[in-house]
């Protein structure tokens, strides 16, 4: 016996359905899409801000686990003037605002030679070391993590970085105040 599309035994039809969307294509109420939010990389007041490093921390109490979060955010101009804080909050979006709240506040001048540094520079702060190099013109930010956020913050175009010691980011972020 040939079944028909009618036919109820022939289960139900897959095909182009208006009202069966596929997983993540369905629309929400209203018939509306829901828009991706843009990530805060530039504000209206011209500064950059990066979020670096965002961590869950989990603290044993006597009632179970408290769960915080710290966010590392690197705010700065493109001008030489960059601020680094790490916001500490119960929610990740707290975490951040309270990050970039702070580093306005840090925020420090730090000398150029165009679209690079003007010498050589080692920084050590607990176990990690940065060292910073000028280069040549083209030749890019060449860092690894909080680096080259700070780096890109700053304005600096042409840099050449390494880290020893600490793969701690915030070890190495903190670069930036030692010295």
């Amino acid at each position: 016996m040939v079944a028909s599309q009618n036919d109820s035994r022939s289960g139900p039809r897959r095909g182009n359905n208006s009202d069966s969307r596929g997983p993540g294509g369905g629309r929400r109420q209203g018939g509306e899409r829901r828009a991706r939010r843009p990530r805060r990389e530039e504000e209206d007041s011209g500064l950059v801000e990066r979020v670096v490093k965002i961590r869950r921390v989990s603290k044993v109490v006597k009632g179970g686990r408290n769960l915080t979060f710290n966010a590392m955010v690197v705010v700065g101009d493109g001008n030489g003037n960059v601020g680094a804080a790490l916001g500490k909050a119960g929610a990740v979006p707290d975490a951040v605002r309270k990050g970039t709240t702070y580093a306005k506040k840090a925020m420090a001048h730090v000398e150029l030679n165009g679209p690079t540094i003007p010498h050589e520079i080692t920084s050590k702060f607990s176990g990690a070391k940065v060292l910073l190099k000028p280069a040549a013109p083209g030749t890019g930010v060449i860092a690894g993590g909080g680096v080259r956020a700070v780096m890109e913050a700053v304005g600096v175009k042409d840099v050449l970085s390494k880290t020893f010691g600490s793969a701690n980011t915030i070890n190495i972020w903190d670069f930036r105040t030692a010295d």
